[in-house]
């Protein structure tokens, strides 16, 4: 919340001591764009939806979800464009832009390599459960990172996020950080980077 692309990248490159680069994979850091936001009285930030309340047990305000997912999906159409195969494709983020990637992916996006949601959750009803109980598609994987002492977004909220996708035909999993608040560890970022390793191997480097 607050942050921007910029900022994201910058916070990386200092946990990293290094650029998080790949020869192979072209790395984006998208910037929300400035709206009212509730939980901070209204006033504006870069956030990528609005919520009634930072909570896992409200209803979610879909239209600020639903109309961020159309400028996103012009950002993947780009990509497509310019070649790249949709299941060359990864996004998440940390926060409130896992939240996002779960739901452009899993609701919009089926066809993409993976989504990682970083310190993130969805709300116990949400759209994302409801879009994943009628469907039949092999559904991207799910790498979940969550610090158990997370005091903004419990980790029990990523936690059960974690178990209802697996129990709606998600491939994910969860990786615990004793004593990490709502912050991003090396550890966790270099996990990251093995994951989208892993999902975007270098032998299809020249497709990408």
């Amino acid at each position: 919340t607050g942050d921007t692309g910029q900022g994201a990248r910058t916070w990386i490159k200092q946990i990293l001591n290094q650029d998080m680069a790949f020869q192979h994979i072209k790395v984006i850091y998208p910037t929300a764009p400035a709206r009212p936001y509730t939980p901070m009285k209204g006033a504006f930030s870069t956030v990528w939806f609005d919520r009634y309340k930072i909570s896992n047990d409200c209803p979610e305000h879909i239209e600020s979800i639903d109309s961020m997912c159309q400028g996103l999906t012009n950002l993947i159409n780009d990509e497509v464009k310019n070649g790249i195969a949709k299941n060359r494709i990864l996004i998440g983020g940390f926060s409130m832009g896992g939240g996002m990637a779960m739901h452009l992916a899993y609701r919009f996006h089926q066809d993409l390599a993976g989504v990682f949601a970083l310190s993130s959750f969805l709300n116990k009803d949400s759209a994302v459960y409801q879009a994943l109980k009628r469907n039949e598609n092999v559904l991207p994987e799910l790498f979940q990172c969550h610090g158990t002492a997370d005091e903004l977004v419990l980790y029990s909220w990523g936690e059960e996020t974690n178990k209802m996708l697996k129990s709606l035909g998600v491939s994910t999993s969860l990786h615990t950080f004793p004593d990490l608040n709502h912050e991003l560890s090396r550890t966790e970022i270099e996990k990251l980077k093995t994951w989208i390793i892993k999902k975007l191997p270098v032998e299809a480097a020249k497709t990408n």
